[in-house]
């Protein structure tokens, strides 16, 4: 949990109260935990929880009519607000400071960000009016808390957050959702592993059947953070001794049972018939005096409290310190606010710097160390557009019309057939070799186009992220940005296709290529001649033959047609051989144009297009920027309210930190 320099000294368990006196409820080491506990509260006040930083928290949870307030009133001494219904309608955060040498106590309510002094004879009215200025004059509750400070002598040194008791029926004038509404309160409060629980059960009652028994058991399944209240013990003496023992209901932080005040007893006379209750009673005096008495319940509390501040201290500071920095780093990288159109011009060239470097670095360099963690790694731009061409030849080499297996020859000797003219028999009719090939290129003329939008697609998507990531600080801009890229990418598809229509339309024209691969595969190919004819004379022999270069055929349907058979052979060897030439032809052709069309994109055309946009009449012009978007200007108060909430925590466990060091919480 980081540095553990924050240290509690424990005490033992307390002796067993006197029936002839009553001991202060405030421990020997109250003295050396309170600057603890006052930081603790001070950063509650300062609302870093709003933070995301949870602090070690007493809550005190408990069904209706099970005694929570009396426990409350006596480790406080003071009359908390009573009646019928649901008495604690907000969370109260009661703050209890021994203070000995003080002449009188003294007593306040913190809410609403103001401070209302009372005292012990008005606290009940004081705080029945601050709640009803909270959360209203009905029976609603709220989830905003108030805060009671008591600084009194003999009180524990204790911050404890008292909760509505749980109530499953509405009464007149309570919502229909109270229930839920309490139980969503209260588990928010016991949900984080620094709160906990003290559960206040009545010894009237099956403890297994409690509700505050099933919440705290949600959240906290081993019990380890749950401390249980026994009150109403003398009004139910029976069995509470097997109850407490037997730990049916997993209190991982044991047991403490009290007497709850009678009548218009004082808290010394309550405190002094509780220890002669547990001393005396035939039944209660068998119960171990280490878990019996208020005095008990304070020391047990303080001890926890002090465990658990230590605990988390160290885990505090880290935390208050690495939110700082994050949010310290998130402001710096915020704009700064604009205040001249020469600021703009600036601030918007230097958008466009970047995202044309970044548009380089994923489009043409293949770097994407800009986007290392990139899921699905869309954003590795090379990469893809190679897989994308991959597939693109694929789909060219694989189309059905491209098997040289179909209809073998029979494509030819009918071409042939509607070539004839006066001429030597022996020269194959070049008018012949283009149909087939015109046949061919207008079988695969819809691939090209589909490519060409499927990957400036992909490109435009790449480019508006990117331009979107760089001017995401100006939301005012981006949306001239975005359609600018739209439409220059649009106009650049367009061109693409085209110019790949053009070389559709050239590959019709005419046959030609230096590639000596032509020659060498239609030798090849021309070499299996002598293979094919023996099968078309031969008919004893199988009719499926196996070419190299073509595949398995069928050639019994041409032993008839040996007229023109040999040329048909011919014309399709060199149509087979030039039609690979044809098809790497256009994947070339198609990586070099794009390749070159996103170069032109990102370094000419995408600036002038952007600038022309913003300063077009539907652009708003670069004095746009001056006005800080809403967003950002509520995301900038943010930050800096927020450095200033966890800078001055810092200071507040610094100060702690400080005398720990010092050694002052050493005997």
């Amino acid at each position: 949990m980081g540095d553990n320099r924050a240290v509690v000294l424990l005490e033992p368990e307390p002796e067993p109260l006197s029936v002839t006196h009553a001991a202060p409820l405030a421990a020997s080491y109250n003295d050396r935990i309170r600057p603890l506990l006052d930081a603790i509260d001070r950063l509650r006040n300062l609302g870093v929880m709003k933070e995301g930083i949870e602090l070690p928290t007493i809550v005190v949870v408990g069904d209706q009519s099970s005694g929570k307030s009396s426990v409350l009133e006596s480790l406080a001494g003071i009359n908390l607000p009573r009646g019928q219904g649901i008495c604690t309608r907000v969370p109260l955060i009661m703050r209890l400071q021994d203070s000995p040498r003080a002449d009188r106590p003294e007593l306040y309510l913190e809410f609403n960000g103001k401070v209302v002094p009372t005292d012990e004879d008005n606290i009940s009215e004081a705080i029945n009016d601050a709640t009803a200025e909270i959360a209203g004059s009905g029976k609603g509750i709220s989830i905003v808390p108030l805060t009671l400070v008591v600084k009194k002598d003999g009180v524990p040194d204790l911050t404890m957050v008292d909760l509505p008791g749980i109530t499953r029926v509405p009464v007149h004038g309570q919502p229909q959702d109270i229930y839920e509404q309490i139980s969503e309160m209260i588990m928010e409060y016991i949900r984080p592993e620094e709160s906990i629980i003290l559960n206040v059960l009545s010894a009237t009652v099956d403890f297994s059947t409690c509700e505050s028994i099933r919440m705290s058991q949600m959240m906290d399944k081993t019990g380890k953070r749950t401390l249980a209240v026994v009150t109403k013990a003398d009004k139910a003496p029976e069995g509470l001794l097997e109850k407490v023992t037997a730990d049916d209901v997993n209190i991982g932080l044991g047991y403490v049972c009290v007497r709850n005040r009678i009548g218009e007893e004082s808290y010394e006379e309550a405190r002094l018939e509780e220890a002669k209750l547990f001393d005396t009673h035939p039944l209660l005096c068998k119960i171990d005096k280490s878990i019996v008495g208020v005095p008990v319940l304070a020391q047990k509390l303080t001890q926890i409290q002090a465990t658990i501040m230590a605990n988390c201290l160290p885990e505090i500071i880290k935390k208050i310190n690495d939110k700082l920095n994050a949010n310290v780093a998130e402001l710096k990288r915020m704009p700064k606010n604009l205040s001249s159109v020469a600021e703009a011009m600036t601030a918007f060239m230097q958008i466009l710097g970047s995202s044309k470097e970044s548009l380089r670095k994923v489009l043409l360099r293949g770097e994407f160390d800009e986007y290392p963690e990139e899921k699905n790694k869309d954003m590795h731009c090379t990469a893809r557009l190679v897989e994308m061409l991959h597939q693109f030849s694929g789909e060219l080499q694989n189309c059905p019309q491209n098997d040289p297996r179909t209809n073998f020859l029979l494509e030819e000797l009918k071409v042939l057939d509607e070539a004839k003219g006066i001429r030597l028999p022996n020269f194959l009719p070049r008018t012949a070799f283009l149909t087939l090939l015109q046949q061919k290129v207008k079988g695969i003329s819809s691939k090209p186009p589909s490519f060409v939008a499927l990957v400036w697609d992909y490109i435009e998507k790449v480019v508006v992220r990117v331009l979107m990531r760089h001017s995401e600080n100006y939301p005012q801009l981006q949306s001239s940005t975005r359609r600018a890229a739209s439409n220059l990418i649009n106009k650049m598809k367009e061109k693409a296709k085209d110019r790949m229509m053009e070389i559709v339309e050239m590959e019709k024209l005419t046959d030609y290529t230096c590639s000596p691969k032509y020659m060498l595969e239609w030798n090849n190919l021309m070499s299996q001649q002598n293979t094919f004819m023996d099968a078309i004379n031969h008919r004893s022999r199988p009719s499926n033959i196996y070419l190299e270069g073509i595949g398995e055929v069928d050639v019994g349907n041409l032993r008839d047609r040996k007229e023109q058979i040999q040329e048909a052979f011919d014309l399709k060897m060199r149509i087979t051989a030039y039609w690979k030439i044809v098809l790497e032809r256009f994947v070339d052709s198609m990586a070099l144009h794009l390749m070159f069309d996103v170069q032109n994109l990102v370094n000419n055309e995408m600036e002038a297009e952007i600038v022309g946009e913003l300063i077009g009449p539907h652009g708003g012009g670069i004095e746009r920027m001056l006005e800080e978007a809403p967003s950002v200007a509520v995301k900038r108060d943010r930050l800096n309210r927020s450095i200033r909430l966890l800078r001055e925590s810092k200071a507040v466990v610094a100060k702690v930190m400080d005398r720990i060091d010092c050694g002052d919480y050493n005997d």
